[in-house]
């Protein structure tokens, strides 16, 4: 079953009295579970596409649906409800709430969604086990590295137990040994069934992905299967 479906997608923006397209006619399909990564140039459209796909912006024109339902031309109110509920977003720069510890930037999400405050915090401190950071909770974000920041940002992506978690350069600020530790935990993450998208320059972590998508000029150039599902 596709979790995801765009068909003839398209996003422009506007300059002026023209229209400066992003992405033109992209059509594709994400199967539930599957691992894909998007490459490309810079400019190439990666990060408009997975801020489409993550219900951060709307296309300009086309269809999307997310798990059968149409997002395409949902409200303010709408896109957020799907955001909440059903993605989960890792960021290269983390995005972590600085005033707050590992365990309440986890719990972010929750307090969103009318979790109750035990419930929240005990979600989120099996959440923090989860990703290896049982003895972090209580450090903020200036108080831990680059990768054990990122561990505390795909816990957080987990928070709603989301359908699809999507990723920019997971391990775009991270040294290569934190890079690989990160990729485990994502990838262990897909062997328990989560849909997993990023984008990502490096194709030795493209090659980690069930499937690539190469983006050129806002179009999908080619895709390519890595290894079978």
């Amino acid at each position: 079953m596709a979790i995801v479906a765009l068909e003839n997608l398209c996003k422009a923006y506007k300059i002026g009295s023209s229209e400066l397209f992003v992405l033109r006619d992209v059509s594709l399909s994400i199967e539930q579970g599957e691992y894909v990564a998007i490459m490309g140039p810079s400019g190439s459209g990666k990060s408009t596409l997975l801020n489409v796909l993550g219900c951060l912006d709307r296309p300009t024109r086309g269809t999307y649906q997310l798990a059968g339902q149409d997002v395409s031309n949902l409200d303010d109110n709408g896109l957020s409800m799907i955001r909440g509920s059903q993605i989960g977003f890792i960021f290269q720069s983390y995005n972590l709430i600085a005033q707050l510890n590992a365990v309440e930037n986890i719990e972010v999400p929750m307090y969103y969604q009318g979790f109750s405050e035990r419930g929240s915090a005990d979600r989120a401190k099996e959440l923090a086990k989860m990703v290896g950071l049982g003895d972090r909770m209580r450090h903020r974000p200036a108080e831990l590295s680059g990768g054990e920041q990122q561990r505390v940002a795909i816990a957080r992506a987990m928070a709603n137990d989301p359908r699809i978690i999507l990723a920019d350069e997971p391990t775009g600020n991270l040294d290569s040994e934190s890079g690989l530790e990160i990729m485990k935990i994502l990838g262990d993450l897909h062997k328990r069934g989560r849909t997993l998208v990023i984008v990502t320059h490096d194709p030795n972590i493209a090659k980690k992905a069930e499937k690539t998508i190469y983006l050129l000029d806002g179009q999908i150039e080619r895709q390519k299967y890595n290894r079978k599902r």
